[in-house]
């Protein structure tokens, strides 16, 4: 069977821990902040359950109905379901995969712009990340408030430590351009100013 794609892959994960209706999915992605590793929408993921249904990977067992709200139909994971989510798993863990983020595409290409610019832009995305960064630390003080096991949320561990590598290597790189120690094209110098907190 072929890889899931990642709407489905974390439909499946949600199934696996209880049987939920496609709603309270969407509700619990947007809760956990999943939208920040997972392209979703309510009505992609209503189509990745259909597809999933469709396949065999999950099926209906229930309906809930809440006050004057049409009945929501209940999924849970098949047998085949729990397999495919295995199999994607562990391809996902144990191969590197260029997912082709379009970050290193534009620092790439970034010489073809004035160092005063680079800067600014490079410092609005530093600023972006440490804001990331605090939204990361305030998770990890909140999942510990709730006495939830790390090895359940490792992925917030994850995220943070990568924003954190890259929020330093940005740092140093405009370090760099302010001092004139990057090289820079002609015509596009390097700036003076103070550095970046870090």
């Amino acid at each position: 069977m072929s890889q899931l794609n990642p709407l489905a892959f974390s439909a499946l994960g949600m199934l696996i821990d209880a049987p939920m209706h496609p709603y309270e999915m969407y509700q619990l992605m947007l809760a956990r902040r999943e939208d920040r590793v997972v392209k979703v929408s309510a009505g992609s993921l209503y189509r990745a359950v259909e597809r999933l249904a469709r396949d065999g990977l999950i099926v209906e067992s229930g309906t809930e109905r809440m006050g004057n709200r049409p009945e929501r139909t209940v999924y849970s994971v098949t047998d085949a379901g729990r397999a495919a989510f295995d199999e994607s798993l562990e391809e996902m863990l144990g191969r590197n995969v260029n997912e082709f983020p379009e970050f290193p595409l534009a620092i790439g290409e970034a010489h073809n712009l004035p160092a005063e610019r680079v800067v600014e832009l490079l410092g609005d995305r530093l600023d972006s990340i440490r804001d990331d960064i605090a939204w990361y630390d305030a998770a990890a003080v909140r999942i510990a408030e709730k006495g939830k096991p790390k090895h359940v949320v490792l992925n917030v561990y994850y995220s943070r430590a990568m924003l954190a590598a890259e929020a330093e290597w940005l740092a140093a790189t405009i370090d760099e351009l302010r001092s004139g120690e990057l090289g820079w094209p002609s015509g596009a110098p390097g700036v003076t100013g103070t550095s970046p907190q870090t």
